[in-house]
């Protein structure tokens, strides 16, 4: 009797043996097909987020040019106050001179009659060609 326990005990530890080896033999392989099952799942929505996230980044940076080339215009207006100032003198001095001129004009226009000014113009006649 104890031939027969001994040999169900051997032949449940050798199955046990057997059943471990088998396990650590295909758990990496069991591993590998869950991690395959894991990628191919997701991995099309990492594509359409990574594809998103591309279009915001270009998007980003036609803004951020626009931003900076505003910023560089403004800049260039301020810069430009001097020749604004320039202009303004420049169009006073005009101004004030074509005053005296008139004035002066004015002055010995008295003594002459007036002639019509050069930017009036005279209406046309019709013309009879037919």
């Amino acid at each position: 009797m104890e031939d027969q326990e001994m040999q169900l005990k051997v032949r449940r530890v050798t199955d046990k043996f057997t059943e471990s080896m088998y396990v650590l033999a295909n758990e990496p392989s069991v591993a590998l097909y869950r991690l395959q099952e894991h990628v191919r799942r997701s991995l099309p929505e990492l594509v359409q987020h990574k594809t998103d996230m591309q279009s915001w980044e270009e998007q980003s940076q036609g803004a951020i040019y626009t931003v900076e080339y505003a910023c560089s215009a403004v800049k260039s207006m301020n810069n430009s106050s001097l020749y604004f100032k320039n202009i303004d003198s420049l169009l006073r001095q005009a101004i004030s001179t074509k005053e005296q001129i008139n004035n002066s004009q004015g002055r010995s226009l008295n003594d002459v009659t007036p002639s019509p000014s050069p930017l009036v113009t005279a209406p046309l006649a019709p013309s009879t060609s037919s």
